[in-house]
């Protein structure tokens, strides 16, 4: 496994943007490649600072082309799969919350770095029946704010990015998921106390 990794990371390397394109389709996908597109995000930066919103973007793009092909797959027949991976109790409870809160259900876990499960959180939303274009948007702006700053962390500091990554990458995840959820409950409870107009 570790050969078929380097073999694809040093593929990768060598065409760029449409090689990170591949391997996060991949890594969303079928084959797990861990911290792989964190380093060819990292690397392709500081070859050339000034594509760093191109190298973001094709990593946004590639994990969000393998997570919408695991969520159909999910949407088709994933139940099972998933039922004998969690908890009766633990899968209901998330199936529920995706029913419940679908763009934020798929938001919170894309932003965490790993090595956090995000796969089962993708199946889920797919058995869950979240919306297509809740998906979409919610893995994008997720995935796309966690590349994006990743990719100016390393114009910034070079190598040191996988480091920070590494070591605070969670911490800042965790505070991002905090302001999103507190954005969450502000936006519902101003819904409802507007007034209802009779028509």
């Amino acid at each position: 496994m570790r050969a078929l990794i380097a073999r694809i990371y040093g593929l990768a390397l060598s065409l760029g943007g449409p090689g990170l394109f591949a391997a996060a389709f991949l890594d969303s996908s079928f084959v797990p490649l861990p911290l792989v597109n964190d380093s060819l995000v990292v690397l392709m930066v500081n070859r050339d600072k000034a594509w760093v919103l191109y190298y973001a973007a094709c990593a946004t793009l590639g994990s969000l082309a393998g997570c919408y092909l695991l969520y159909v797959l999910a949407e088709k027949g994933g139940e099972a799969f998933l039922r004998k991976r969690l908890r009766q109790a633990h899968l209901d409870r998330a199936l529920a919350s995706y029913k419940r809160h679908g763009l934020l259900a798929v938001m919170v876990p894309a932003l965490l770095p790993p090595p956090s499960p995000f796969k089962l959180f993708v199946l889920a939303a797919g058995v869950a029946g979240v919306r297509p274009l809740q998906f979409v948007i919610g893995v994008t702006v997720a995935r796309g704010f966690r590349f994006v700053v990743l990719g100016m962390l390393a114009a910034t500091y070079g190598d040191l990015a996988l480091e920070i990554m590494r070591t605070r990458g969670r911490e800042v995840a965790l505070w991002l998921v905090s302001l999103i959820l507190l954005g969450a409950v502000t936006v519902w409870l101003w819904r409802r106390r507007r007034p209802v107009h009779a028509e």
